[in-house]
């Protein structure tokens, strides 16, 4: 069996690696693939392991002995769904092995706005404390996490654990979510009314052709002039040029973005925004977690050939 690995860049490095994929299949790997290239580099693949590469249904044509994808992420917007399962190919999964990661750079990022640890660590470093005249001092605002609303959009893995910690932080949870959870200790209340109560809003939701652009001008402007918007989902969640309208003219506060519409980074009118913290798609890289990742996608190989299937997205 032939397995082609399509960006690995993303996926080997800094303490993992791709080996262990070897003992299934004759495996080869490259580093990424440009779309144009794609087809070309899986024609004879029996099976395809890939992150963020996007697999268009014209591919699918293209590459009749295609019958395995295993997707390394949670998300799998980048694959053809329909196309994958009108040519017969099986479409797995991996969910739940970043919600710890995910779920502990939310928090940093909500710590971030409210401690200004960076921003004190800065001017203790530019002198400042040495030229104080009392023992503290406190140019920036901070707050109190206990007490604010955290709105809580999805109440997936992630948005549980999110909730949780929230909770151990005193504030006051509130969950936005399309479908009726089981056994949820928080109070359920509708997205708009998510938008209106957040102090912190925080978006742990996929990206569907229904939540495309859910962070809009007119819900912006329902939010409270303090509140914080927060996004380590996917950045087609959010319109960007209503949201640094936002940001510019005092509508929020700020909002703290994991992820952008277009990575790497285009010209967002969100870069030079001094309220507006971005870091570049990294909550779910600590090693522990894509360790987890790589061997809940091997499990999801093996289990295919052995012909049991888990994480199925689709299948034949």
């Amino acid at each position: 069996m032939k397995l082609v690995v399509t960006d690995g860049t993303t996926l080997s490095g800094g303490g993992v690696s791709l080996e262990r994929f070897s003992r299934y299949a004759q495996v080869t790997v490259y580093d990424l693939t440009p779309p144009e290239q794609l087809a070309e580099r899986i024609a004879d693949a029996d099976a395809v392991l890939c992150n963020k590469t996007p697999i268009p249904a014209a591919v699918f044509d293209q590459c009749p002995k295609l019958r395995y994808i295993g997707e390394c992420a949670t998300g799998y917007n980048n694959i053809d769904i329909a196309a994958a399962k009108a040519h017969g190919v099986t479409v797995c999964n991996v969910a739940g092995y970043s919600t710890d990661a995910v779920a502990q750079h939310t928090f940093a990022l909500i710590l971030h706005h409210y401690s200004r640890v960076a921003q004190y660590d800065a001017a203790v470093r530019q002198g400042a404390w040495k030229q104080a005249k009392t023992f503290c001092i406190m140019p920036y605002p901070m707050q109190e996490l206990a007490g604010k609303k955290l709105a809580v959009v999805g109440y997936g893995s992630i948005g549980r654990k999110v909730a949780a910690i929230g909770a151990a932080f005193g504030m006051e949870v509130l969950v936005a979510t399309r479908t009726q959870p089981q056994n949820c200790p928080y109070p359920l209340v509708s997205l708009d009314e998510a938008f209106r109560q957040a102090d912190v809003l925080t978006l742990h939701t996929p990206l569907t052709e229904q939540t495309a652009g859910m962070v809009s001008a007119a819900r912006l402007r329902t939010m409270k002039p303090t509140a914080l918007l927060v996004n380590t989902a996917r950045g087609g969640l959010v319109r960007e040029d209503d949201l640094a309208q936002a940001l510019k003219d005092g509508t929020i506060a700020g909002a703290a973005l994991d992820v952008l519409t277009e990575e790497p980074m285009g010209d967002t009118p969100l870069a030079d925004l001094p309220n507006c913290t971005i870091t570049p798609h990294t909550a779910w890289t600590p090693l522990e977690t894509r360790q987890r990742l790589l061997a809940l996608a091997e499990e999801n190989l093996r289990c295919y050939l052995a012909g049991t299937p888990q994480n199925v997205i689709t299948a034949p």
